[in-house]
């Protein structure tokens, strides 16, 4: 009898195991793959009936929200986007049928109440029993005013660009804008097919030269290491021979003896080709790590959306570090690398707040369906960039480039502008990238920058400063 109840205990302790062990299957590994499914009902019914959060400009812009309506009797929630392509490549979408992207995605545990916290928790009950789940509604950082003056300048102009602005000090998103757009609400089958690619958000996923944007990285590296001074005379000729080819000036200008700081402040190739074959590839590209290149920028936001930048091969991937480079074209923002609008604004930002790298922060606030804040994001500091001193200097530099150098139509009245332009060579001819990064006020700054605007004829200074300056006057004028 004792052997037969002993046997019993072992095939129902068996069993019991394996029931275990196929619950823990299809709820935990196989749930994504079941979720995946169009064709679970219940997992569209259950999306449908969470009523996400709203995701709201720091002016109070709503840009996305969900809408009540019924369907097969059921109450139900639809996304809906009131600002359509404002900022459609940040927000992203939440679809059905497309699934999610942009914050809509990255947020998702607080815009659907799917928190790990206790009110995620309790929400996962009442979604058991069919009630209605109210999410979180996110406020972000960005300013509707600087984010439409940055779309409708790229969007006058008829270009393919982008426009990123922080706040230094937080590492806060004020404008992420990114043409051409798409309206969430009505247009992704249309603009997965548009050969422009509206989905692309180029702040993030645009990778370019970036000219002599890049020489404010070059002269970090420089005054750092102590290669060179910044009353350094160099001699200033039209044109170089280095790696077996000549490197010319902007139009071949031959610039005669001069300093450092006079380089940085009229961009001189030939100056930074030099400077750059005095560091060599070891420091620069330390420095460069320093910035944040050859790596993720980490940040809220899905990290397939964030493309490194650096230094790349014919086949798209970043070189290793011990493959050999064209220091002085790396040196004045050419070679093989390339970048993006918000690595271009995080050099910005870090020259701007004394050498530190801040990571971007695109929210401001949590809150609560009753209200209350349930995060409040802090800033984070990724590392230092540069010394305080170097910042101090680059800061000074950069001022006077939009004083007496290239950036002078980025000057705004009533505020002081520092930056630093950048005509990138595509290939294609007579065809540019055109840079501006910066900050303001140069002094005191609130906000660092990056405005990049696609295979253009002009140069930065022509092109993309305008465009920052009318970007800074929307972020600094009262709202009406």
């Amino acid at each position: 009898m004792n052997r037969r109840i002993s046997n019993l205990f072992i095939v129902t302790t068996v069993a019991l195991v394996g029931l275990i062990a196929m619950t823990t299957y299809w709820q935990v590994w196989a749930r994504g793959s079941l979720e995946a499914r169009q064709a679970n009902v219940r997992v569209v019914y259950r999306d449908l009936a969470i009523d996400r959060g709203s995701i709201v400009t720091a002016d109070g812009i709503v840009l996305a929200e969900s809408k009540p309506s019924r369907l097969d009797g059921r109450r139900v929630y639809t996304r809906t986007y009131p600002e359509g392509g404002l900022a459609a490549q940040l927000v992203g979408y939440s679809s059905l049928l497309a699934g999610r992207s942009g914050l809509e995605r990255s947020l998702d545990p607080e815009l659907s109440g799917s928190t790990s916290d206790l009110a995620g928790i309790r929400n996962a009950f009442d979604r058991m029993k069919g009630d209605t789940v109210r999410g979180d509604d996110v406020i972000l950082r960005l300013s509707a005013a600087g984010q439409q003056e940055a779309m409708d300048q790229l969007e006058q102009l008829g270009v393919r660009g982008s426009v990123v602005v922080l706040d230094p000090s937080t590492g806060g998103l004020l404008v992420m804008a990114s043409t051409p757009t798409f309206n969430p609400n009505t247009g992704l089958e249309e603009a997965l097919a548009n050969p422009a690619s509206p989905l692309l958000n180029r702040a993030t996923q645009g990778l370019y030269p970036p000219g002599s944007t890049f020489k404010v990285v070059t002269a970090a590296s420089a005054l750092d290491s102590e290669a060179v001074t910044v009353d350094q005379q160099f001699p200033g000729p039209a044109c170089i021979q280095t790696g077996g080819q000549e490197l010319c000036n902007f139009r071949n200008r031959a610039y005669g003896p001069h300093d450092f700081g006079y380089a940085l402040v009229h961009s001189i190739n030939t100056t930074f080709a030099e400077v750059g074959l005095t560091l060599g590839q070891q420091q620069l590209e330390e420095t460069m790590r320093d910035f944040g290149f050859f790596k993720r920028i980490p940040w809220d936001y899905p990290p397939e959306q964030t493309l490194p930048s650096g230094i790349f091969n014919r086949r798209g991937n970043l070189v290793p570090f011990d493959t050999p480079v064209d220091v002085a074209r790396l040196a004045i923002g050419q070679e093989r690398l390339l970048a993006t609008p918000l690595q271009m604004a995080e050099v910005a930002a870090a020259v701007a707040n004394g050498g530190q790298l801040v990571e971007p922060q695109p929210v401001q606030e949590v809150r609560a369906p009753d209200g209350s804040v349930v995060r409040r994001p802090q800033p984070v500091y990724l590392g230092r960039a540069m010394t305080t001193e170097t910042a101090a200097t680059l800061r000074q530099l950069m001022k006077d480039v939009v004083d007496d150098g290239t950036g002078a139509a980025a000057n705004v009245a009533g505020l002081d502008v520092a930056g630093k332009t950048g005509t990138a060579e595509t290939g294609r001819d007579g065809k540019n990238d055109a840079w501006f990064i910066g900050f303001a006020p140069a002094d005191a700054p609130r906000f660092a920058f990056a405005v990049l605007v696609e295979n253009t004829d002009g140069t930065g200074g022509d092109v993309a400063a305008p465009i920052a300056a009318n970007v800074l006057r929307a972020l600094t004028e009262p709202a009406s």
